[in-house]
């Protein structure tokens, strides 16, 4: 305890060092551009005429149209490829019908069966098969969770991510790369929680919470994105955390149970399958503080990725401490910039020697890794408040896996390490805007987790669309929320013109996203 102690005091001490050091530097900072965020207009929604307004109404229909149009048909394809389970005599709904049927459910932000049931009426209907045709018949919901119980549904995530690979290999994300690199963050999150095992089959983790102690059941799922260099987040693999990975020694010779599956356990998982099908892609892994880890650095270095993960002082002790004793001692590694209204100073250290064992080799691990801190101040001002400016100052920190020096260590720290937070925004996103991430659609272990994968190809669509050239404009001036409530409340109260959709669908030959700024 004292040497813990001692070792918090001694690098208290020299980071304070640092940060007096930095605040007396007067140093000319080289001065980046950020990209400020999108403030949607405040006017009135008002076309002039009822008939200027069904010509909008049917005008945006026909470029929703075609541009859901581009990804779908290759998805449906594959999804109908899937073994479907039911007796071929009794099927009244295609499982393209009931695919289709799913995914519309989320691209619309339907928010429940119940809710599936009730909007859906004969306008909704014929209107959604402009986007998708696949819908021969309407089917019930609960018609959807009979087949997602008894199918394989971890194929619906594999028919998502070959629509990803399919986009990359036509290059529609060349001009969004950073140096080439596929960034994928990732990040774990609660789903949902019950006081009882509601699946007897399956079964989530367990914890025990209050006073008394009290058994909750609780499903988490380790989340990945693909993150654009103009901040586009694409939803990728989904691993969940389950009973059943839990080691099959689950108790030891005392009768203790042992630890149960955890995020890192996952992420070993998720790696196979990124590694799997991403073999020939260069990628760099973007992670929380958890991760700062040898066995997850290990894992990189062994599929030859790229990393950035954020470093706390305790996650390796030894690596912070050498890395500050550095940054004291060699004076170059600095650099200051204003970005924005932010003045960043950033510090760095390479070549830190490592040596970690795991539990599988008394062989220690050497690995060598490089330190980044940033210093960053600004100005709040409360002007509703308390009408004071406050001067504000925070630190940030990472583990990178390329030497750090002048000309890249803003744009890695800056421009990719902070893209991490994009992975928080789409969680946040589908919990709390539409997509209904925390609602488990069924009790049945299997069928939940197809429709949180349906929910992830839904979200996609949507961000692919709300992207995409043809429908920015309408986008910038609505929100992407807005946007897609008018595509619905279009779907729900108006007749359109068919032939018309039709026609604009055949007349798209390419889709693109929007230039990068």
């Amino acid at each position: 305890m004292r040497c813990s102690e001692e070792w918090g005091e001694r690098t208290r001490r020299h980071q304070e060092t640092l940060r007096q050091e930095l605040l007396a530097d007067q140093t000319r900072p080289i001065v980046e551009r950020k990209q400020q965020k999108p403030v949607l207009p405040n006017r009135l929604n008002n076309k002039g005429s009822v008939e200027k307004e069904k010509e909008d109404f049917q005008k945006t229909m026909e470029n929703a149209a075609a541009v859901y149009r581009q990804m779908l048909p290759s998805l449906l394809n594959d999804l109908s490829k899937i073994r479907d389970p039911r007796q071929p005599g009794k099927v009244k709904h295609k499982i393209t019908v009931l695919m289709a049927y799913g995914i519309a459910t989320f691209v619309f932000l339907i928010d429940s069966r119940r809710e599936a049931n009730r909007v859906m009426n004969s306008i909704t209907f014929e209107n959604l098969k402009a986007i998708f045709p696949e819908l021969e018949t309407l089917p019930h919901a609960d018609t959807l969770a009979r087949l997602l119980e008894k199918m394989d549904v971890r194929q619906i995530q594999d028919c998502m991510i070959t629509l990803l690979k399919d986009l990359i290999r036509r290059k529609k994300f060349q001009n969004y790369l950073v140096h080439h690199q596929l960034l994928i963050a990732i990040d774990g999150t609660q789903k949902f929680y019950r006081y009882y095992q509601w699946d007897p089959k399956e079964s989530g983790l367990v914890r025990h919470v209050g006073k008394e102690g009290e058994e909750q059941h609780y499903v988490y799922v380790l989340e990945s994105v693909i993150v654009l260099s103009n901040g586009i987040t694409l939803p990728f693999y989904s691993e969940f955390l389950t009973a059943k990975d839990m080691p099959a020694d689950s108790e030891n010779n005392t009768g203790e149970t042992l630890k149960q599956d955890c995020e890192r356990t996952a992420f070993r998982r998720l790696a196979e399958k990124i590694k799997k099908n991403f073999r020939n892609t260069s990628i760099t892994i973007l992670a929380d503080g958890l991760y700062a880890c040898g066995p997850v650095l290990q894992i990189c270095n062994r599929y030859h990725w790229g990393f950035l993960i954020n470093l706390k002082p305790k996650a390796l002790p030894s690596v912070w401490d050498e890395a500050l004793s550095l940054m004291l001692l060699e004076k170059g590694n600095r650099l200051r910039a204003q970005w924005g209204n932010r003045m960043q100073d950033y510090l760095w250290a390479n070549g830190i020697e490592y040596e970690y064992r795991d539990g599988n080799s008394y062989v220690p691990h050497i690995l060598r890794l490089n330190v980044a801190l940033c210093h960053e101040t600004w100005t709040e001002e409360h002007p509703r408040s308390t009408g004071e400016t406050e001067q504000c100052e925070t630190w940030y920190s990472w583990l990178s896996s390329t030497p750090l020096n002048r000309d890249n260590v803003f744009e890695r720290c800056t421009k990719m390490a902070r893209f991490r937070w994009k992975i928080e925004n789409g969680i946040l996103t589908e919990k709390h805007q539409g997509y209904s991430y925390e609602h488990c659609f069924s009790y049945t272990w299997n069928a939940m987790e197809g429709y949180h994968y349906l929910m992830k190809i839904g979200h996609l669509l949507n961000v692919l669309a709300v992207n995409s050239e043809l429908l920015h404009d309408q986008v910038e001036d609505l929100g992407i929320r807005g946007f897609i409530q008018k595509i619905w409340t279009i779907c729900h109260t108006t007749f359109l013109d068919m032939e018309r959709i039709q026609s604009a669908v055949a007349s798209l030959k390419q889709w693109r996203l929007v230039p990068a700024a």
